[in-house]
């Protein structure tokens, strides 16, 4: 009996994730969902992105989404990891697709966290129009020392928000840096290598039938409903990892494999 169980221990598939944020957050955001994932079996990367969490010294007003994603494949390549599952929270979905698009073959699947891939020539800046990019920029000239955007309102952000307590905006205060804005404005530059691969889509701030409406109508978000994808819906805020973070891991791992 004990060595029927060591054979069937011995080919339990344990999948690699990287996770990637969003703006203004580092590794820490998505400590309870890496707590999770690595209870199941899986490694697990959380990455600080160059001036962001634990690497906030290394901002600069050159920082830009190149140099992120270039953090993302340097991970890749100096750990050797192959078959990977990227995960990507809101800007962070702009970062795994540049990734992928460079290194296609390290990785088994996409997941974009209430997020999506922009098309080739696409600002993250871009996506809430006009009117939004020129409030950003003029918050980044006044209060960001004209490069970098400022965390936002935590605990405004929350009020409404049952599942996010004083602790977790504490937290979430605690582990912001403002944002490179030129992260937000270079636009993306894609081959197309990363389109073969699988991509699952959770979606949190709105539902798999409104998605594929936007998506029909909104060019920016035309790839959330051509190629290979799956959906999910977790309903809460747009910081899934800090108000579900136990859902979220749930999800991510039944993509494992």
């Amino acid at each position: 009996m004990l060595s029927t169980i060591n054979r069937s221990v011995a080919v339990m598939t344990t999948t690699t994730y990287v996770l990637v944020p969003g703006f203004w957050l580092g590794a820490s955001a998505w400590r309870s969902v890496a707590d999770s994932l690595r209870e199941q079996g899986h490694a697990v990367h959380a990455v600080d992105l160059t001036g962001m969490g634990e690497r906030a010294h290394l901002a600069t007003p050159e920082t830009d989404l190149t140099t992120h994603v270039d953090d993302v494949v340097r991970l890749l390549e100096e750990h050797d990891l192959h078959d990977v599952v990227l995960v990507g929270h809101s800007y962070g979905g702009l970062v795994i697709t540049g990734a992928a698009d460079r290194a296609p073959e390290r990785v088994a699947r996409l997941v974009y966290v209430d997020t999506g891939p922009l098309p080739d020539g696409t600002a993250q800046a871009d996506f809430d129009g006009p009117e939004a990019r020129s409030a950003n920029e003029r918050v980044v000239m006044t209060d960001g020392d004209g490069w970098r955007l400022p965390p936002p309102p935590w605990a405004a952000l929350a009020a409404d928000v049952p599942e996010v307590d004083d602790a977790t905006v504490a937290t979430l205060v605690a582990g912001s840096q403002p944002q490179p804005w030129r992260t937000a404005t270079e636009p993306v530059t894609l081959t197309g290598a990363w389109e073969r691969l699988p991509r699952t889509g959770v979606l949190c701030t709105f539902g798999v039938e409104q998605m594929r409406e936007m998506g029909q109508h909104v060019p920016a978000l035309a790839h959330m409903v051509d190629g290979d994808w799956t959906y999910v819906e977790l309903p809460t805020w747009h910081w899934p990892m800090v108000s579900r973070p136990a859902e979220l891991a749930e999800v991510l791992g039944s993509v494992a494999g």
